[in-house]
């Protein structure tokens, strides 16, 4: 049985689970899950994920329940779980029904965000309104309770260490070796950084923990996060970091401008969302390395990347400044 034959059956036994009649089924990406948008013969879109190993089901049903928070209560539009037949939230299925020898996959239902992603560069406004959602995303944290089973990562020293472990073994594919010292450098630099901030209800609570540009949405001009399968316990200017990455100087002061209208942003906050930055480029880089369609865009990356390493190891402030890019010889 291939791949995509034993995915198409799970996501036919799913429906079925969740007694649906579907009229079309589109694929949408494979990342640490497999998605699926589902039409319905009564109008609805709904997302369908076929999880991955990385999440337990202690963990996928917590996800929900943040979730559940964030729509109930402070009043966002997230993408919510739906429960089936049963009234579970998770389905339990293997790839080829009543083989114990297949690998237990879970699936979940949810309610489609529309809203469509940006075409070319974001305007102003855009930004600003980005970061007032995220705001209120980690201003919602304050009033979430959590169920006694509630568990979710910590994006922390502990989680860079694990990244930084695999890109090290692969890094040859990537950056040529004698640039790599740069990244040592920084790997040594950033759990430092880090250890040396003090988590407090002001700054560390629950964070999306992938809010890129893929990963947001918009509606009638408003911006909408999708896509919580890293949600978890982090600082917010890790958050804060991720949303910056792909961003220009202009962009990012737009987006910050945004943010801090809501919650103040404490004094000494760009040098640690400088710390949070080359750690998630890092992060970002062991993820794709392992596939070889990501390669070439990720070494083409390194003229930039390799600067941004340079200016963080030197102490010089970078988020507000256009680099230079680095010749790579």
């Amino acid at each position: 049985m291939t791949i995509e034959t034993a995915t198409r059956n799970i996501v036919f036994r799913a429906l079925k689970a969740y007694e649906l009649v579907w009229t079309k089924i589109e694929y949408i990406k494979e990342s640490d899950s497999i998605t699926f948008k589902i039409e319905t013969e009564n109008k609805q879109k709904l997302l369908l994920r076929i999880h991955g190993g990385r999440c337990s089901r202690e963990e996928i049903l917590s996800e929900l329940e943040w979730l559940r928070h964030l729509s109930q209560t402070a009043d966002l539009i997230v993408p919510e779980g739906l429960p089936d037949s049963s009234g579970s939230y998770i389905l339990e299925t293997r790839s080829e029904a009543g083989s114990e020898a297949q690998p237990l996959n879970y699936v979940t239902l949810m309610r489609w965000v529309e809203g469509e992603h940006s075409e070319g560069n974001l305007l102003d406004e855009q930004l600003y309104a980005v970061g007032v959602m995220l705001a209120g995303i980690h201003e919602a944290g304050k009033q979430f309770v959590p169920s006694g089973e509630f568990t979710r990562p910590v994006w922390g020293a502990d989680s860079f260490r694990k990244e930084w472990d695999k890109l090290e073994k692969h890094h040859e594919l990537m950056v040529p070796e004698a640039w790599w010292k740069l990244y040592q450098a920084a790997a040594v630099k950033i759990p430092g950084e880090l250890n040396a901030m003090a988590p407090d209800p002001g700054n560390y609570g629950l964070i999306h923990g992938d809010l890129h540009g893929g990963n947001v949405v918009f509606a009638a001009g408003k911006p909408r996060a999708i896509d919580f399968g890293r949600c978890g316990y982090g600082f917010y200017l890790y958050d804060l970091a991720a949303a910056l990455l792909e961003l220009s100087p202009e962009q990012r002061r737009s987006l910050i401008g945004g943010y801090s209208s809501v919650r103040a942003l404490e004094p000494d906050y760009e040098r640690k969302l400088e710390c949070f930055f080359i750690m998630i480029m890092i992060g970002n880089y062991s993820h794709h390395i392992s596939n070889p369609d990501e390669l070439p865009s990720l070494r083409e990356e390194q003229t930039y990347a390799l600067a941004y390493l340079r200016e963080y190891l030197a102490d010089s402030r970078f988020l507000f400044d256009r680099i230079q890019p680095i010749e790579i010889n």
